[in-house]
């Protein structure tokens, strides 16, 4: 368990657990994934090309640049404090996608009113953005671009969250949250955009 917690800080969300990995003497490089497997949360092992795998490190990704957001001054403050959220829960979602639902790990998994949170979100953002008559380009500030593309790597572990779901079991709420989420990204580049006077460019 804490081979798993420590090579990506995805695979539980106890922050007691984490802390006494990271305190403790145990480096880094285990060589166990050296063959191109490695574990999950519960014991099982697989391929590193696995859906599975490529779910959980797509939203690790999509973690590493809402890091590059948050980053930048030029971000609007309740931006600021749903994209660090965000950043915690996805987290949750990791551990989640890599947690078998029929492993007897005990973990925190993702459910309805975690997008439900996020619907809120995203009725304040319509409610003072201008309505689109047609596509707009992902374009805009540094932030807004950056959003744009933070909303693309949402949308491929969603993918990916389908992907797995047709071979093995998945939590649906999961899916539903990326799903949300990347609409959310997009209204948050939107936001971004109109918080720096940046224009949007239609297709």
């Amino acid at each position: 368990m804490q081979y798993v917690a420590s090579r990506a800080g995805l695979l539980h969300t106890s922050y007691s657990i984490l802390n006494t990995v990271y305190s403790s003497s145990m480096s880094i490089v285990t060589k166990t994934g050296d063959k191109g497997m490695t574990g999950l949360f519960g014991g099982k092992r697989v391929s590193k090309a696995d859906a599975r795998l490529h779910a959980y490190g797509t939203v690790d990704e999509l973690n590493a640049v809402l890091g590059i957001v948050l980053s930048e001054e030029d971000l609007p403050v309740k931006l600021r404090h749903e994209l660090r959220s965000t950043q915690r829960l996805l987290f949750t979602v990791g551990a989640d996608l890599a947690t078998p639902l029929e492993s007897k790990a005990v973990i925190q998994r993702i459910v309805p009113a975690h997008t439900a949170e996020i619907e809120e979100w995203i009725a304040a953002l319509e409610s003072v953005l201008p309505s689109l008559t047609r596509f707009i380009l992902p374009s805009g500030s540094k932030v807004g671009s950056q959003l744009h593309h933070a909303r693309t790597i949402c949308r491929r572990a969603e993918r990916w969250v389908v992907e797995l779901a047709h071979s093995d079991q998945v939590n649906v709420e999961v899916q539903v949250y990326l799903n949300r989420l990347g609409d959310y990204l997009f209204l948050a580049a939107r936001e971004a955009n109109r918080h720096s006077g940046a224009r949007e460019e239609e297709v």
